[in-house]
C-alpha cells in the first residue's frame, strides 16, 4: 500500500525550480551547485560573500568542446567553456560551486578580484590555458606560458604538441 494519495481531483503543480539569490541551482555530491549567467556572475559572488562565502577556493576552466550534451539545468543554455568557482564559508562550514557558461565566440567574463582579491591568479591562469578573458582584471596576462605564445594549451581544439627528450647517457 501506498502512502501516497493519489487524488486525480488535485491540481497539478509545477514543479519549482531550486534558485540561490535568483540563480538557478542543483545539488552535485551532496553539494550545492549555482549556474549564475555572466550577467548575474558578480552580483551573486558579492551576495554570496554577504552570506559568509568569503573565500575562494578554486576557480579554473572548462572547455567541453566535445562534450556540449552534457546535463545541465533545463534553462541553461551549453556553451563550450565554462568557468567553475568553488568558495568557502568557513564559520558554517558550507562549500558552494558556480558554473557559468561562456560561449566560444565571446570568451569574456568579469573579474572577481574586486570581491576576492585571491581570485587574480587563478583567472590569469585560466585565461593563459583557455583564452577566458577576464574583464576589469588589473593584470590579463599569461602565468603559465611564454608571453610570446601563440594559442591556449588546454582547449580541445589545441594541435598536440612534442618535445624530444634526450636522457642522459643515451645515444643520440
Amino acid at each position: 500500500m501506498s502512502d501516497i494519495d493519489n487524488d486525480t481531483d488535485a491540481p497539478e503543480t509545477p514543479a519549482e525550480i531550486p534558485t540561490v539569490h535568483d540563480c538557478i541551482a542543483g545539488e552535485s555530491c551532496g553539494q550545492t551547485v549555482v549556474f549564475p549567467t555572466r550577467e548575474q556572475y558578480v552580483d551573486l559572488v558579492k551576495k554570496l560573500a554577504d552570506d559568509g562565502y568569503s573565500m575562494i577556493i578554486d576557480l579554473c576552466g572548462v572547455d567541453y568542446l566535445e562534450y556540449m550534451d552534457r546535463p545541465l539545468p533545463d534553462d541553461i543554455v551549453a556553451e563550450r567553456f565554462e568557468v567553475v568557482v568553488n568558495l568557502l564559508d568557513i564559520t558554517h562550514r558550507r562549500r558552494i560551486r558556480l558554473r557559468v557558461q561562456v560561449p566560444e565566440a565571446e570568451p569574456t567574463i568579469p573579474t572577481l578580484f574586486d570581491v576576492h582579491p585571491g581570485a587574480e591568479a587563478y583567472e590569469r591562469e585560466t585565461y593563459d590555458m583557455f583564452g577566458v578573458v577576464f574583464t576589469e582584471h588589473p593584470d590579463m596576462t599569461r602565468i603559465l606560458m611564454p608571453e610570446d605564445w601563440v594559442g591556449h594549451p588546454l582547449r580541445k581544439d589545441y594541435a598536440v604538441g612534442k618535445i624530444p627528450v634526450q636522457f642522459k647517457g643515451a645515444h643520440s
